[in-house]
């Protein structure tokens, strides 16, 4: 007899069943990225039983506190965005001392230059050691240089980093 999946999430592209499973199977955390129509999202997860714990969940939307401009608000989706929530989440990971995570992109595509490896960006120059294949963003993009409005990029990193050392 075969086993019914449920078809809805599949066809709406949101789960990929085999590769959930094998994710599932290795025992390690996951560091879930996700993009929706406003923001980036990251979560480190642990699945226990083949239940997941979101450990630490942050979105860019969290960038605001550490002085994002709200003139800007409509632009948390773009790189410079995504790579301080990669930098955000994974200077909280190292702060409590979790283990070292897989990737998780889920069914969004990997390619190089773009959001995705503007985040894993973040996560390495946060100091998570973590293997990758392609290239990141050039610095202009993740520093916001071409955003219409001026981004104080360098002031955002700093609060990041000050607010790990509290």
């Amino acid at each position: 007899m075969k086993m019914r999946v449920p078809k809805r999430r599949r066809r709406e592209r949101k789960t990929d069943y085999l590769k959930r499973l094998k994710l599932l199977k290795g025992s390690f955390p996951r560091l879930v990225f996700r993009k929706t129509n406003r923001y980036i999202i990251g979560q480190y997860i642990t699945s226990k039983e083949a239940r997941d714990k979101v450990e630490i969940g942050l979105s860019s939307k969290h960038l605001l506190k550490f002085g994002w401009p709200k003139e800007l608000q409509g632009s948390l989706k773009s790189i410079p965005a995504s790579y301080l929530t990669g930098l955000l989440i994974g200077k909280k990971i190292i702060q409590k001392n979790l283990e070292t995570p897989i990737l998780d992109f889920g069914m969004n595509r990997v390619l190089s230059k773009t959001r995705t490896y503007a985040f894993i960006k973040g996560l390495v120059d946060s100091g998570i050691k973590i293997k990758y294949k392609g290239e990141f963003p050039d610095e202009d993009k993740i520093k916001g240089k071409y955003l219409k409005k001026s981004l104080r990029f360098d002031e955002i990193k700093k609060k990041i980093e000050e607010n790990e050392k509290k």
